[in-house]
């Protein structure tokens, strides 16, 4: 962000500025309007894909040079957050499209790249499958094994809860190649939606972000070919962490939007509302909480942007750690958006508990923000740890 004399305040450079207003455009205009339905008839928001696909949204971390926008991490964050301010799930697309690419583009080959990151910028969906029944937070439990057969990898195994499974193009996999080597046994993977072997089971029925299909994924001796390994043998885990200090913000970026979006139905609702003779908002305490939720939202905004900035630099600037910035940004702003959401069912009354406005929604969209790419009480750990070393 650039300090700007002649107003005496932060605020970011010109191009982004533009970036959010294009955005909130698409957004305001061809995803808001479906968004409702989405969520109660629990489908998929082809509509957000449309729109994303033919602006250009839908992946704008892909590199230029695979035909992506090559946007950086902050441009990505402020397309998330603009999504999620009118729907949760549509901001899993280009979410989940980092998520699911971002280990490809750390580390795995040119010719790979070359492979996968065209199809995800010309309008295909990535995802990517960690968790297992028995491994969550404790990801290196997990089950999943490939075997080297001549040019080929063979995986077994199953994931659990993945988001974008079920429609995905390309999928990262983590597989244990080594099972005596502990979390230096796993490996990463690229299992296309076509190789065989690879089948999409039953979908979760969720609390929010409904229209988002949340998958189980399993490998039954599918056979991919070997140079769809990312990286070198034994460097899954690794990439895997790196990835989070990529992708937590944007988990982040879709906590703010959200909290943004219930924010501003709230405020539009309590100039509306009368009681006792007057507007709502003309009462002290309906000011007092919406300046709270105000003071929130703009706190966890610089924590996710300045998070992004860094991770996109690859260093922190205060020689601090990237893991450490981005468990924070993802921990303050999901509980932020819970915070938030809540106030806004409040300040609404009986009609906020309806789905005749948007803010009951939002609170169930909410919720999942505090519990994947890391539990807050995971994000947590990873802070204390990096605070000590």
């Amino acid at each position: 962000m650039a300090f700007n004399p002649d107003f005496d305040l932060f605020q970011l450079p010109e191009e982004y500025r533009e970036l959010r207003s294009a955005i909130r455009q698409i957004a305001e205009e061809q995803i808001a309007p479906h968004a409702a339905e989405v969520d109660a008839d629990e489908r998929f928001p082809e509509e957000a894909l449309k729109a994303l696909n033919e602006s250009g949204f839908n992946a704008v971390h892909v590199p230029d040079e695979f035909g992506g926008q090559g946007a950086d991490s902050l441009a990505a964050v402020i397309v998330i957050e603009e999504v999620a301010r009118v729907c949760g799930s549509s901001s899993l697309i280009p979410a989940v499209n980092k998520l699911g690419t971002m280990g490809l583009i750390l580390a795995g080959s040119d010719e790979l790249k070359a492979k996968v990151l065209p199809d995800i910028a010309e309008g295909g969906l990535a995802s990517y499958a960690l968790t297992e029944r028995e491994a969550g937070s404790d990801a290196g439990g997990m089950k999943t094994k490939a075997v080297r057969d001549g040019d080929e990898w063979v995986l077994n195994g199953s994931k659990c809860f993945i988001t974008n499974g079920s429609r995905a193009t390309w999928v990262t996999v983590m597989a244990v190649t080594d099972p005596e080597a502990g979390s230096r046994g796993i490996s990463a993977f690229m299992v296309h939606k076509d190789d065989p072997g690879f089948r999409v089971g039953g979908l979760e029925h969720k609390l929010g972000i409904k229209g988002s299909p949340t998958a189980e994924l399993y490998f039954e001796d599918c056979r991919i070919p070997a140079d769809r390994m990312i990286g070198e043998e034994g460097t899954g885990f690794k990439t895997a962490l790196q990835t989070l200090d990529h992708t937590r913000p944007t988990i982040g970026a879709q906590a703010l939007g959200i909290a943004q979006g219930a924010f501003d139905a709230a405020v539009e609702y309590v100039k509306e509302r009368k009681q006792f003779g007057k507007p709502i908002a003309a009462f002290q305490n309906t000011q007092f909480t919406l300046a709270d939720m105000k003071m929130k939202i703009d706190a966890a905004r610089l924590m996710i942007y300045t998070a992004a900035s860094n991770a996109e630099r690859g260093v922190a600037e205060d020689g601090g750690k990237l893991g450490l910035m981005a468990a924070g940004s993802k921990a303050f702003a999901s509980d932020i958006a819970m915070e938030v959401t809540l106030d806004a069912i409040q300040l609404l009354g009986g009609y906020g508990y309806t789905r005749d406005f948007p803010v009951e929604r939002m609170m169930r969209d909410a919720k999942i923000t505090q519990i994947y790419e890391g539990t807050n009480q995971i994000c947590r750990m990873v802070m204390g740890r990096q605070i000590l070393t």
